[in-house]
């Protein structure tokens, strides 16, 4: 059965001054799938989610959404639209503890006062949804691992129902253990119907996990094929040989 497309990036170009981030990209997201975008530094992964989530505009291409089409979108547009953006950096606030973090800039209050404890039930909620342990939720994530702080920023993004979620180096900076972990929830969120696009480097992990690969490279899609039809060895071998040709 062909699946629905939720989310599509058509014909995207973006450039910084006479730095050329993307040309005429071209990605499509279906639900109930996990679509992986693979390439270098500076392949142009991180700004087509930053386009995608609102953060910049693109200079040329259309967004599509169901069946509605945008020249661009902004941070609010596509929260209405149901997209959920987790950055690299996670953007947590290292002093505040966990439960602040979640709420940060939406925070529940009663009257004039912080519903604090309405904080942590929700927050607890949020956590175990996603399976994701902390035991203190009065820690500062300072404190906290690398897995623990990605399932802060996920569950803060879940905290209002999306459609798509958008996760940019989901695993960056953490070990083994801790990256498998952080895998097996995305696999369980996709599981609960959460479409996701993710952007990483690390083939294997991409293998784990993606029903759809893209390889990026320049600034350019060079394909989108299903996993199950090809292998990290010909996706690595791709990307060499296109960087080959370009040093020519």
């Amino acid at each position: 059965m062909t699946k629905k497309r939720l989310l599509s990036a058509e014909h995207i170009s973006k450039s910084f001054n006479r730095i050329e981030a993307l040309r005429d990209a071209t990605i499509e997201v279906y639900e109930n799938s996990i679509t992986a975008v693979i390439g270098d530094n500076g392949s142009g992964k991180s700004t087509l989610v930053k386009i995608l989530s609102g953060f910049i505009k693109p200079d040329r291409g259309i967004i599509k959404t169901g069946e509605e089409s945008y020249s661009a979108l902004t941070v609010k547009k596509a929260i209405d639209l149901g997209i959920r953006t987790v950055y690299q950096d996670l953007s947590l606030d290292d002093h505040k503890n966990a439960y602040e973090n979640i709420f940060l800039g939406d925070e529940i209050t009663r009257g004039i006062f912080l519903d604090k404890k309405a904080m942590r039930e929700e927050a607890s909620r949020l956590l175990d949804e996603i399976k994701v342990s902390i035991p203190d939720l009065e820690e500062p994530v300072a404190n906290l691992s690398g897995g623990q702080r990605q399932g802060l920023a996920i569950a803060r993004a879940l905290r209002r129902p999306g459609k798509v979620l958008l996760l940019d180096e989901p695993t960056a900076a953490m070990g083994i253990q801790e990256s498998r972990k952080t895998m097996n929830m995305l696999q369980m969120l996709k599981e609960k119907g959460m479409t996701q696009l993710i952007v990483s480097h690390n083939l294997e992990q991409v293998f784990y996990i993606a029903d759809r690969i893209c390889v990026m490279r320049a600034g350019e899609v060079l394909v989108s094929v299903n996993a199950e039809d090809t292998s990290p060895e010909e996706l690595s071998d791709m990307i060499l040989r296109r960087e080959d040709e370009r040093l020519l």
